[in-house]
């Protein structure tokens, strides 16, 4: 009897798994698709301003591999680049002018805004400051992109054609991370998985949809848009910044589009697992509203999503349990071939796609992780600071 209730249960747990699959293949905005991109570039009868706000703190390892790319932006219209010094201590103020001084292009101003007051991110009072310098110029769009963020030299004009034509007040792509350590091409893939797993890119585009989401790295925003969704001021607390940006321009009644980039890269390398750890534990559990409950509801169901139908396979065909691993496999199948587009996306090869359920493993593990952090006052830690209690998205007012 109690073999037989073993038995059923498995089989009842993997075919919730199987459930699962099948809702989330099916019915989650196509999440998996790698299809969402911006149109060809369109020529435009006039050319908009543009300001590009580049908040930055110790970056002097990274900035020679981006901030070239964006003096060198082909854009007709006037631009200018703000490179804003977040209290770096490692000469990237210095640094930007001196690369500007030595490729040219459009022009740089370096201010510093300052330690930030209590109340706001580092990042978000830079950004913040960058901003109000741009505000002088009257620019009808702000570009907000991260020190680590290369683009190709058109990526500019794309973006304003997109935003025109396209009639968004936010357009935003979730620039191409490295993936050259064996641990990068492991877990990088999956980390953009997840997240449009979230947030499926179609849904945020859908006038009249309430998802909404950005990728902080690349996001061109109507400064009309900015100043009316009070934009930083209104979000100065989120660690997950990008999120509340975009939530900020929705319930605005903003459109806003979110796809994956073609030649907007990040430079930033994370060769090993720990500086991967850091990147996703230092905002997972603020993902999550430091809530206790969502925090095991969460891993539950990734328990149930990416970890049974593996050990579903295994188990039922030791048991003997046909119904359990035929199950156990066929979400493994669905699991596996959702995620082969992503991995094609990065260009790693087919094999790495089976792997999911270890690297969803390490997700859980580091989510955990967050949590613990968070309950030991360390919060969300970033650059040499500590947000001890980070708001979240859900709090932005």
């Amino acid at each position: 009897m109690g073999h037989t209730a073993r038995v059923s249960a498995f089989v009842w747990i993997s075919a919730g798994s199987l459930a699962a699959w099948l809702w989330l293949l099916l019915c989650q905005g196509f999440f998996w698709r790698t299809d969402v991109r911006l149109p060809p570039r369109r020529d435009l009868d006039d050319w908009p301003s543009v300001c590009v706000v580049v908040p930055a703190r110790d970056e002097a390892a990274v900035l020679a591999a981006s901030l070239p790319s964006l003096l060198a932006q082909d854009y007709p219209g006037r631009a200018e680049v703000f490179l804003v010094d977040d209290g770096s201590t490692d000469g990237t103020g210095e640094l930007a002018r001196d690369l500007a001084r030595r490729h040219g292009g459009l022009p740089l101003t370096v201010g510093s805004p300052g330690e930030p007051p209590a109340g706001w991110t580092g990042k978000l009072w830079a950004v913040r400051h960058g901003i109000a310098l741009a505000r002088a110029r009257e620019p009808e769009f702000l570009l907000l992109t991260d020190a680590d963020i290369a683009h190709a030299p058109d990526s500019l004009r794309t973006l304003v054609a997109a935003a025109r034509t396209g009639g968004f007040d936010a357009v935003s792509q979730m620039a191409r991370l490295r993936v050259a350590s064996g641990w990068e091409r492991l877990v990088v893939p999956a980390f953009v998985y997840f997240f449009a797993q979230l947030y499926p890119f179609r849904r945020i585009g859908r006038r009249g949809s309430r998802t909404a989401a950005a990728a902080g790295g690349c996001v061109l925003l109507r400064a009309e848009t900015a100043e009316r969704a009070r934009i930083p001021d209104a979000i100065r607390h989120a660690v997950i910044d990008d999120v509340a940006l975009a939530r900020a321009v929705k319930q605005g009644g903003g459109h806003i589009w979110l796809g994956l980039a073609d030649r907007v890269d990040s430079v930033r390398p994370y060769p090993r697992l720990a500086d991967l750890w850091r990147m996703v534990s230092r905002s997972a559990y603020a993902q999550l509203r430091h809530n206790p409950l969502l925090l095991a509801g969460t891993v539950a169901g990734l328990a149930l999503v990416y970890l049974v139908p593996p050990a579903a396979l295994v188990l039922g065909l030791a048991a003997g349990s046909w119904a359990t691993a035929v199950c156990g496999g066929l979400a493994w199948l669905v699991m596996t071939g959702t995620y082969t587009p992503m991995v094609r996306y990065y260009g790693q090869p087919l094999w790495l796609a089976p792997l999911l359920p270890f690297t969803a493993l390490l997700y859980l593990l580091m989510t955990v992780d967050s949590a613990v952090q968070h309950y030991r006052g360390r919060g969300a830690a970033w650059k040499g600071r500590t947000y001890a209690r980070p708001d979240t998205v859900a709090d932005e007012g």
